[in-house]
């Protein structure tokens, strides 16, 4: 038995988590052990995120930790994931202790681009290819992040090219999974009685496969609206999805999610500015006013879906009028909860090139007026939902107090209440009795089950 021992760090979002999960699948295939000590492993891997600039730098500041950490022999040191996909051989000028670069495409070939490196390969192993045909997108439950909760990629890669966006460049172009590929993995989920699923993607709602099959006779406008009523005859308890792309978000999805109680009412729609101005400079592709017409359809909806959304504050020719018309924006759709980022200049966008004109210190400024803003809104929404009855999905113990338990309602809010780990995996109706600033607190009700109340009363 290979007796090689790797660990996987793993930075970023959803998909970088995924990725982490199928790597890990393929190397245990090949003999190859996992551990979640770095200073045990032969083989430290970090997969990484560049979606901004900190993320990246992220990246390199481990590997200097992890070096500096051991004694005796050193391990391979590899870098996979999109900084590895954007920099290339360049890491080994940036870090030189580093011995193999892999890219996001690469997820199948790492025991083998492992095994060249370990063999004295340094520094050549290199892979920034294509995703081949045959890879697999198959991830055993032992390498799952939860026992209860899975990650299924839909689509990868982006064809939107927003101006400040690197993820065109670090994931590729849209490369939609077929359905049948990913409704026989959400029903073998649903047999080994995983509760929740996340459809995941870069733009979940560009869902486009090459065939219909595994769609056939399923009503629908787009290819995602059927995707998720397929999804839904799955039978799994909890569906969720993220993210969607305005441009790209079709009514029907809404329908989708009014017609089956286990699609989940939340949606992440990133907006990202609320002036027309700064959306055509960011080339979004859409304007506010198409913009609250989806969120307008939300709100219509009979199942109180949440809004998320994500917005970057100081892109560069921002102006305090244009940032006004994102606080008028917020004030308007009020979401369930922002992301708010300070732009951050990457490398070859589009929008590299123009003047980063923004101080560091408006865009501070402009990103606590933005905190303080949603966070009124927010504390509205949390403190309307104390004295009703949510569903839970109960994750683990909570990190407040050792005698609580945490989970999450069905569009994502987190929850804590009194319980015991025997209560781990379950979905556990809780009474809310109070309202925090990011969460709620409630208690457990026994012996009955929230029904409509719990399907149309989550928020994030």
């Amino acid at each position: 038995m290979n007796q090689t021992n790797v660990y996987i760090e793993t930075m970023g979002c959803q998909m970088n988590v995924a990725d982490t999960e199928r790597a890990a699948t393929r190397l245990r295939e090949a003999g190859y052990q996992l551990t979640a000590d770095p200073n045990a492993a032969d083989v430290v891997l970090f997969n990484t995120c560049s979606v901004r600039a900190r993320a990246e730098q992220k990246v390199y500041n481990r590997i200097g930790e992890i070096r500096r950490a051991r004694t005796g022999r050193a391990p391979l040191l590899g870098v996979m994931g999109c900084v590895a996909q954007l920099e290339g051989e360049s890491i080994f000028d940036h870090a030189p202790t580093v011995g193999l670069v892999v890219g996001t495409r690469a997820t199948d070939r790492l025991p083998t681009l492992i095994e060249r490196a370990l063999s004295g390969e340094e520094r050549q192993t290199l892979d920034l290819g294509e995703r081949s045909e045959g890879d697999s997108w198959e991830v055993s439950p032992v390498e799952r992040h939860s026992k209860h909760v899975a990650f299924v990629p839909i689509i990868e890669g982006c064809n939107k090219f927003c101006s400040y966006c690197i993820v065109p460049y670090s994931r590729g172009r849209e490369r939609s999974r077929p359905a049948t590929e990913i409704l026989g993995e959400l029903r073998r989920l649903h047999a080994k009685g995983y509760k929740e699923v996340h459809l995941i993607g870069q733009n979940v709602n560009s869902y486009h496969p090459q065939t219909e099959a595994g769609l056939e006779g399923v009503e629908g406008a787009t290819a995602f609206s059927r995707l998720l009523r397929a999804a839904a005859a799955t039978g799994l308890p909890r569906i969720k999805f993220t993210t969607s792309f305005p441009r790209d978000f079709h009514v029907d999805i809404i329908r989708a999610i009014d017609e089956h109680d286990n699609l989940c009412n939340w949606v992440h729609l990133p907006v990202q500015t609320g002036s027309d101005r700064i959306l055509r400079a960011m080339r979004r592709g859409h304007t506010t006013a198409d913009y609250i017409s989806r969120v307008e359809a939300l709100k219509r909806s009979r199942r109180n879906i949440a809004l998320t959304t994500d917005i970057i504050v100081g892109f560069p020719g921002e102006t305090p009028e244009d940032f006004a018309d994102t606080l008028t924006l917020v004030e308007r759709c009020q979401y369930d909860g922002i992301y708010i980022f300070k732009y951050s200049e990457r490398k070859d966008t589009p929008a590299a090139r123009l003047p980063d004109d923004v101080s560091e210190m408006d865009k501070s400024a402009r990103f606590q007026a933005l905190e303080r803003a949603q966070q009124g809104i927010q504390d509205n929404l949390y403190r309307s939902y104390v004295g009703r009855t949510l569903s839970v999905l109960v994750e683990g113990e909570s990190a407040r107090s050792p005698l609580d338990v945490k989970g999450h309602t069905t569009c994502h809010k987190v929850v804590n209440f009194p319980g015991g780990g025997n209560l781990i995996g379950q979905l556990v109706d809780v009474r809310i009795s109070s309202a925090k600033p990011h969460s709620l607190y409630g208690e457990q009700v026994l012996g009955g089950w929230c029904g409509a109340s719990a399907a149309s009363s989550s928020i994030v």
